[in-house]
């Protein structure tokens, strides 16, 4: 293997390994702003230089690659002093806002700012102001915190397939923004808030909802009712100091009950519901010849994506609300009604790993009778920091259990967090659907994969059903070029927009930590292992609730109350 010498060390290099892995590897830091994880390094932010022997300038060790014989130096003078004027030079335009910055604690910049022990402003003169963008339901665009490292444009354009931001102008003018310098409203943004993982400091950041919330809390003519998310429970623990992956359930239900919520729901429950549904939907489009593929439509963003760029698909994802959105619709609807309380005098939240979510609460078929289902949407981000506004000891709390009849659940709905998920928990109950029988409630490691697209045939009673999994909408776009040119002929496709799934969504823990997102899935995996009740048409909450309430799966209450439209299938 090649050989290269680093401070003085001799240290083994794989083939087409790039300097920054190499030291990266070796647990050597190397601080980089516009480098991202599984893209194309570009070497514009110039804050991973090292020094090479030999050689008279400085080279970016992400896009150098690593080669027999190098002698290089990590954190020289040279090196080190190049890095402080970058910083220095960045600084000269930004804000001195931190203490208000929605970033303040997790800032990048603020971060090599104080590893570097810059204390004090080098560089002064006038600074160039924009207004900032609030347009958006979801994300905030603020200009004057962009560092122009590009991130956020690569994100949207190469890993989401979007292109809703650019680099416009040039030279001191030069800004990151939608086309023709219009709002992100207007813009061919899907709300997936992928920009806001990647972006460094607090020129993205989500449309925060904790004020609203708080608003709601302290008013006593309001009976505020929070449902949390699948994967929020196996996020939420980081941020109190809990190992990735760790299920803090029955913590974050003793948290939210202590910062005043009245009830607490379980959004796994209404998961539970959407297979019911989605499964139904599915069998009465293969009898009666409606629009196949059925893509899923938990996905916000994903249903965006088809309306911005592919409309020809429309009439081809499920017409099913969201389990945000179901659970909203039976807080106001069913519940209220059920405990003497008038719709209009509940306040409905959801803690969500998604800023699409925020979206998705304010469109328009997602008012019932006038009224929009959920009232306000908090990231696991916003949770976490309500919950230390309100002085809450995480760790010291005594676990609760979520509030009947909308918390219990099976595991089926828990796996909604998880690309491949939805299908696994779906094609369970279509199985049962099918054949009467249960099919063996084994993991289905074909759809377990994290990446790009996953396709699976079962033999269902006399049916071979063809279903895929997609994480991403860069794959999602190659999955829609294949069914177009006939290489794919699939009957059930479910789409998460977020590499991963929800447990990587845009409202949780910004950055991108693999090795978290993968032990939130495992956590998922590990909730499925240990249940007792491992389907959804078994959750005896949901049959009552069919029973009482609803009727069927896709009857006339259930279709009116959880779904958006016809679609283009039978109604029963």
């Amino acid at each position: 293997m090649p050989q290269i010498i680093v401070n003085g060390k001799s240290v083994h290099t794989d083939p087409h390994e790039t300097l920054l892995e190499v030291l990266r590897r070796e647990g050597i830091r190397i601080p980089t702003l516009c480098h991202w994880e599984g893209l194309p390094a570009v070497g514009a932010c110039r804050l991973c230089v090292v020094e090479l022997d030999g050689q008279v300038n400085l080279v970016p060790a992400c896009a150098t690659p690593a080669a027999e014989g190098m002698r290089v130096l990590t954190h020289s003078p040279r090196v080190v002093d190049a890095r402080k004027t970058i910083i220095e030079l960045i600084l000269a335009n930004h804000p001195d806002d931190c203490l208000y910055c929605p970033r303040k604690g997790s800032c990048e910049l603020l971060r090599l700012a104080n590893e570097l022990g810059i204390t004090e402003r080098t560089y002064r003169g006038a600074k160039i102001h924009h207004p900032k963008d609030v347009s958006s339901p979801s994300l905030v665009r603020d200009p004057e915190k962009c560092i122009l490292c590009g991130r956020c444009v690569r994100v949207c354009s190469q890993i989401q397939h979007v292109g809703a931001i650019d680099f416009t102008s040039r030279g001191a003018t030069a800004l990151v923004a939608p086309a023709f310098g219009d709002g992100l409203n207007i813009s061919s943004c899907i709300h997936c808030g992928q920009c806001v993982m990647a972006c460094p400091t607090g020129a993205l950041t989500d449309a925060r909802h904790i004020r609203r919330v708080t608003s709601a809390l302290e008013d006593p003519s309001l009976t505020v009712v929070i449902q949390h998310a699948p994967s929020v429970s196996v996020t939420l623990g980081e941020y109190f100091g809990f190992a990735p992956g760790t299920d803090v359930d029955g913590l974050m239900v003793a948290a939210l009950r202590r910062l005043g919520f009245k009830v607490v729901f379980d959004t796994s429950f209404t998961a539970d519901l959407t297979v019911m549904e989605e499964a139904a939907e599915l069998v009465d489009r293969i009898r009666n010849h409606g629009p196949l593929p059925m893509f899923t439509s938990c996905s916000p963003a994903w249903v965006k994506f088809v309306e911005n760029f592919h409309p020809r698909w429309r009439e081809n994802v499920s017409t099913c609300k969201s389990p945000q959105q179901m659970m909203g619709a039976l807080i106001k609807n069913v519940w209220a009604g059920n405990n003497g309380v008038h719709p209009d005098r509940v306040f409905s939240v959801s803690v969500m790993p998604c800023t699409a979510k925020k979206a998705e609460a304010r469109r328009p078929e997602m008012l019932t009778e006038g009224r929009f289902d959920v009232d306000a949407v908090l990231t696991t981000r916003e949770l976490a920091e309500l919950i230390t506004m309100k002085g809450i000891d995480f760790s010291t709390l005594t676990p609760s259990l979520p509030d009947h009849p909308f918390g219990t659940r099976s595991s089926a709905g828990k796996l909604f967090g998880a690309t491949g998920g939805v299908l696994e928990a779906a094609l369970r109950t279509a199985f049962h659907m099918l054949t009467g029988q249960n099919p063996a409630a084994e993991p289905i490691h074909a759809l377990r994969e994290s990446e790009g697209i996953r396709e699976l045939t079962l033999k269902i009673g006399d049916l071979e059903l063809r279903v895929a999994a997609v994480s991403g909408l860069a794959a999602a776009d190659r999955l829609l070029g294949e069914i177009e040119a006939g290489r794919m002929n699939p009957h059930l496709v479910e789409v998460m927009s977020c590499p991963g799934g929800c447990i990587a969504g845009g409202g949780q823990p910004y950055g991108h930590d693999a090795t978290a997102v993968a032990s939130r899935m495992q956590a998922l995996y590990k909730v499925d292992r240990g249940s007792v009740l491992r389907f959804s048409h078994e959750n005896q909450e949901i049959l009552r609730l069919y029973r009482e309430v609803l009727g069927e799966p896709l009857g006339e209450t259930s279709h009116r109350l959880l779904h958006t439209g016809n679609g283009g299938h039978h109604v029963r």
